[in-house]
This record gives structure tokens, C-alpha cells and sequence, in this order.
């Protein structure tokens, strides 16, 4: 191995490094059965962050124009709460919530295609937490999704 192509092997992570080497780690969701491209497929990051800010969007609209009446401070602790609910209730009954509708993302449990409301409190809860859901394994699922045995996939 030459010395710049070990040095550089480290900029690319080790499964650029390993895929190099001849390893195939196959697609993401393939483990789980699930379809590479289009509808029933893992979602992608950037749609996850998308609906993610939508979501936020609208629950800074509701506290801030709503229930806190244009106060600024009161309206920021408000909105973490409403959203909170929002996911609960909305990912618990239809499987996704409005931004998620929005950029074509479903919340799904691994072993019957519906999430129960206690995985979905357990994934919300996680998901607030932060970082499980900034740990994700090779399938591209958080720790929040994988903990509560849920995937998010393309409608």
C-alpha cells in the first residue's frame, strides 16, 4: 500500500477503506428486507432533517402565534412541548408526522407495519434526547429507531 493511499484512507472512513478492499456491505435496509430505491425504502437523511424542520416550523408557529402571544421567550419554551405531542400523536395514530407527510416519510415498526404508542413515546423520548438519534448504524437507522424497533421509510 502506498503511503498516501494510507493516509488518505482515513479522510474517507472505514467503510470507504473496507469497500475498497473488496467488502461488500450491500444496501441499506437490505438487512431488514426492505427495497433499495422508491416507496417502502430507508429515508434518507436530508428528507429526515427536512420534515424535521418543517415539523419545528410549525410548532414555533402554533407557539408563538397561538399560546404564547407573540412572546418570543415563552413561545421557545413552548414549542419543544408541541412538537413533543405533535410526534406522539401523530406518528402513534397515522405513522407520520406533517412534515414527514410533506417529503413523502412514514414511521413503520419493523414487525407488524404499525408503530404501538409505547414505541413511539420511547423513540420520541430518545429522539429528544439527541443523541441516540445522532448514532446510526449501517442501515442508516438511529438508535432511537433501532431501540423501539421502528424504521422511517419512503411512502
Amino acid at each position: 500500500m502506498d503511503n498516501r493511499q494510507a493516509i488518505g484512507s482515513w479522510l474517507s472512513g472505514p467503510r470507504a477503506a473496507a469497500e475498497e478492499a473488496g467488502v461488500d456491505f450491500g444496501y441499506r435496509g437490505e438487512q431488514l428486507g426492505l427495497p433499495e430505491e422508491g416507496p417502502g425504502s430507508i429515508a434518507r437523511p436530508g428528507r429526515r432533517l427536512g420534515a424535521l424542520a418543517v415539523d419545528w416550523g410549525l410548532c414555533l408557529l402554533i407557539a408563538y402565534g397561538l399560546i404564547a402571544d407573540s412572546y418570543y421567550r415563552a413561545a421557545q419554551v413552548w414549542a419543544p412541548l408541541i412538537l413533543f405531542v405533535l410526534i406522539v400523536l401523530t406518528v402513534g395514530t397515522i405513522g407520520s408526522t406533517p412534515g414527514k407527510r410533506l417529503f413523502g416519510l412514514r414511521v413503520v415498526g419493523l414487525d407488524t407495519g404499525r408503530v404501538h404508542p409505547l414505541r413511539v413515546l420511547l423513540r420520541t423520548v430518545l429522539l429528544f434526547l439527541a443523541l441516540p438519534a445522532l448514532i446510526w448504524d449501517r442501515d442508516g437507522r438511529g438508535m432511537h429507531d433501532r431501540l423501539a424497533r421502528t424504521v422511517e421509510v419512503r411512502i
